[in-house]
């Protein structure tokens, strides 16, 4: 009887042991995360948006889409694929929504 309650105890605190473990890996993952450096998106859509032809619309929506990437790319048109999750972004007629 002793030894069983022995055993219990010890799955008990294995479990125990683990799920901390477990949330503490969690915590420094997150963590990691938030230490990637944001970009200024109003400066790198300045950029991107200088010679379009309808400057809010273009701000807006790179605004949005440097928000979501935290990336821009390079010049005011085209360079798409340095910065594949900008390109990847569609309206919901499928039209891309990143200028």
């Amino acid at each position: 009887m002793p030894l069983s309650k022995l055993l219990i105890a010890s799955l008990l605190l294995s479990f125990l042991l683990f799920h901390l473990l477990q949330a503490d890996q969690t915590v420094q993952a997150q963590t990691q995360g938030s230490l990637v450096q944001q970009i200024d998106c109003n400066a790198a859509c300045g950029a991107r948006c200088r010679l379009a032809s309808r400057q809010r619309m273009c701000h807006r929506a790179c605004g949005t889409c440097c928000r979501r990437c935290n990336c821009v790319p390079p010049g005011t048109a085209g360079n798409q694929e340095v910065c594949p999750c900008y390109a990847s972004l569609t309206t919901h007629g499928g039209r891309r929504k990143c200028p």
